[in-house]
């Protein structure tokens, strides 16, 4: 058996050094390398980003002032300001100075930092986030268990047009016509924001409110994985009902419930698990068209705003906020691996 991560015994040596037994830990290990391997990875991406955004057509103090004809002192002393008089290498350095001491600059547009604006903003992308993935896991895995078990039957053919319709969809599309439906023309969800204007400000009141809101844009968002996770399902347990194991299971007389989730879909998990966690960016991305639909205050509205307005330090620390985010999703993974399936070891 391996032995916990977070073992008994931790505390002071006789020669007065702190002993820490979790820290010889494999699977500690293995997570500390890969947060240690993302830095330069974080690095490259931020340099990438940096220069790729710079290179966009469009100035931002241009865009700041408006079609207006500013005088060319205000623009300079704005350039001046906000750093655009240096060369980029020269801001690069600053950036990145100033990323070590955790600053992650003043927005352009909101005058503000961008730390405490991303912050303000990320509580209402994971919520969505969080039940978009949650509802597309499992719906996604409960479909595909229930495909795979009669395979050709109508509720495989059902969930598969289904999916296939799903995948097919772009979301800003499908987004508009739920909105027009189901908002506009059924008056039965509202059709954009978070909360109402004559919501409680706080209680139960407040949360039906927000959940009211969440509907369109949850379903929207989750449209497209959860026809990734239930196809991959689907295809991941008619392998394993295929395998010896599963006969032999039967013909003891284990039953049939018990062999469908304690044994199949047991083994079948890890990919489903990988997919999950490898389409997290993914869904970040698409948040971008999603809440910029509905009008969600998120960080994709907050990302499609900043582009619109060349805030380039509220387009870098959204990106890095991103890339955090999206290596601990991957090392949270690695762990479910292991919780899964024990016989799962990493080196």
């Amino acid at each position: 058996m391996p032995s916990p991560l977070w073992g008994e015994g931790a505390g002071e040596r006789h020669d007065g050094c702190l002993y820490m037994p979790w820290i010889q830990n494999r699977y500690f290990r293995y997570i500390l390398s890969r947060f240690l391997q993302a830095i330069p990875l974080i690095f490259v991406i931020l340099v990438i980003n940096f220069f790729l955004i710079h290179a966009s057509p469009g100035d931002p103090v241009d865009i700041l002032v408006g079609l207006t004809d500013a005088d060319p002192k205000v623009l300079q002393e704005l350039r001046r300001e906000f750093g655009l008089d240096q060369s980029l290498l020269v801001q690069l350095g600053i950036y990145m100075k100033k990323l070590i001491q955790f600053d992650l600059g003043y927005s352009m547009r909101y005058r503000q930092a961008v730390f405490d604006l991303i912050l303000s903003r990320l509580p209402a992308t994971l919520l969505l986030m969080g039940v978009a993935l949650a509802l597309a896991s499992f719906l996604g895995i409960f479909l595909g268990v229930l495909a795979a078990q009669r395979p050709y039957g109508w509720i495989d053919n059902t969930s598969t047009f289904m999916a296939l319709a799903g995948y097919s969809m772009p979301l800003f599309w499908l987004g508009q016509i739920l909105l027009l439906i189901f908002a506009l023309k059924l008056d039965l969800l509202p059709a954009q924001g978070m909360v109402s204007l004559r919501a409680p400000s706080e209680g139960w009141g407040r949360v039906f409110d927000i959940m009211k809101h969440l509907i369109l844009p949850a379903v929207t968002y989750s449209s497209y994985f959860l026809a990734l996770v239930f196809r991959m399902t689907r295809v991941k347990m008619q392998e394993v009902l295929a395998q010896d194991f599963i006969l032999t299971a039967h013909a003891k007389g284990v039953s049939g419930r018990q062999v469908v989730y304690k044994h199949a879909l047991r083994n079948a998990m890890i990919p489903i698990v990988t997919i999950i966690g490898y389409n997290f960016g993914f869904m970040i991305a698409g948040s971008v068209l999603t809440e910029t639909v509905f009008a969600w205050p998120g960080l994709g509205r907050l990302m499609f705003d900043a582009i619109m307005a060349r805030d380039y330090p509220v387009l870098l620390g959204i990106f890095f906020i991103i890339s955090i985010i999206v290596i601990l999703v991957n090392a949270m993974t690695d762990i479910v691996y292991v919780i899964i399936d024990p016989r799962v070891v990493y080196d």
